[in-house]
């Protein structure tokens, strides 16, 4: 079984499964970026569906992987609740620090600047052909952020001791990355930051924070195993914030819904899959 040949190649310490797990996840994402050497110019559908794809993987996951498990291990839909309404919250309490970023960066004032500055409709939906390398870089620090619940997900899974649940998590979010850290290469590369492999660096960047995130999650659930609930919920909260705020209002703008919908679909297939044959 997958459980026992991890076991024997990385031993039974939790902490280090997390680091396992963070390095996985954020190497599947300089995966992603690399694809840009092959793919150089994407179509907005590509990226669409590529997205909507990520989206349906991280949906499957934060339930089959972290809610789920967390409410039949422990038995308590109060904590799991508790600790999803603060993933929730603090997401949405991070996504307001972007527009200061940009304020940083360009000494524009406002969301409205930040948008105009991206050529973005939306919170987040960045104009990957535009060019303007403010807004590119506040899609990436979006990005990392967003990157912070899914390393957290992957180090609780590792520190919860269970790797019939952590090993399909951590898969599953290293396949979604592989969209998320192409479109990040993309926009880097059309904001004319240097070469397509400085872009694909830039792709990881993005993902490089999963890892002490990743290894953070698996420390606290370690020493503290009465958090291990909240701490599940609070991943699912943040994913699936991160999931509904952002990444499908992203793909659903551009006049390629039916694409993007087909790419979540299929993620999501992907994901219970996974989760059935790693079972």
């Amino acid at each position: 079984m997958i459980e026992s040949q991890f076991v024997q190649w990385f031993g039974e310490n939790r902490i280090v499964w997390g680091l396992v797990g963070g390095v996985v996840i954020a190497g599947m994402n300089l995966v992603g970026a690399l694809a840009i050497l092959v793919w150089r110019n994407p179509s907005q559908r590509g990226l669409d569906t590529s997205l909507g794809f990520a989206g349906g993987v991280m949906i499957a996951a934060a339930f089959t992987s972290l809610l789920i498990p967390a409410i039949e291990q422990y038995g308590d839909l109060l904590t799991t609740s508790i600790g999803f309404a603060l993933g929730v919250g603090f997401l949405a309490v991070s996504e307001r620090w972007v527009p200061y970023v940009h304020r940083f960066i360009t000494g524009e004032t406002g969301v409205e600047a930040m948008m105009a500055e991206s050529g973005a409709s939306h919170h987040h939906e960045i104009d990957y052909s535009s060019g303007r390398l403010a807004g590119v870089i506040v899609f990436i620090i979006a990005i990392t952020l967003h990157n912070m619940p899914e390393g957290l997900a992957v180090g609780v899974g590792f520190g919860s001791g269970n790797l019939g649940d952590a090993i399909p998590l951590m898969l599953a979010i290293g396949t979604q990355n592989i969209p998320e850290g192409f479109a990040v290469a993309v926009a880097a590369r059309n904001a004319g930051l240097g070469s397509l492999w400085y872009a694909s660096v830039t792709g990881l960047r993005a993902g490089i924070v999963e890892i002490p995130i990743a290894v953070f999650g698996a420390a606290a659930v370690t020493v503290a195993e009465p958090l291990l609930p909240y701490a599940m919920g609070f991943a699912a909260g943040g994913m699936l914030f991160v999931i509904v705020n952002d990444i499908l209002p992203q793909t659903h703008g551009n006049g390629h819904d039916r694409a993007a919908t087909l790419g979540t679909m299929a993620g999501l297939l992907l994901m219970l899959s996974l989760d059935i044959a790693l079972a």
